[in-house]
């Protein structure tokens, strides 16, 4: 089987193609680290930058953190891991 490449899942999403990208893996760590290190990571990078976050499921606790925070998501399973995008959608 072939194991695409995270970076390929944001050309599915409707996540700015043309910003700068920051990758965190979270596969192998237990609750709620997922959730903790994906809040700490998008405080320290710049608001333009996207996150792509690797796990082994759907963040569900996530997704209404980002929302508060105003953050732009989606998410898109795959056969060997789950993908979540996270930006910070373009002033209108």
């Amino acid at each position: 089987m072939r194991h695409s490449n995270p970076t390929d899942v944001v050309d599915r999403t409707d996540a700015p193609s043309d910003r700068p990208r920051s990758h965190l893996d979270v596969r192998t760590l237990g609750p709620p680290e997922p959730l903790a290190r994906t809040l700490e990571r998008l405080v320290e990078l710049p608001e333009e930058t996207v996150l792509v976050q690797r796990n082994d499921r759907a963040p569900q606790f996530l997704y209404p953190k980002l929302a508060d925070r105003g953050y732009a998501f989606e998410t898109v399973e795959r056969a060997e891991d789950v993908v979540t995008v996270i930006w910070r959608p373009s002033e209108p």
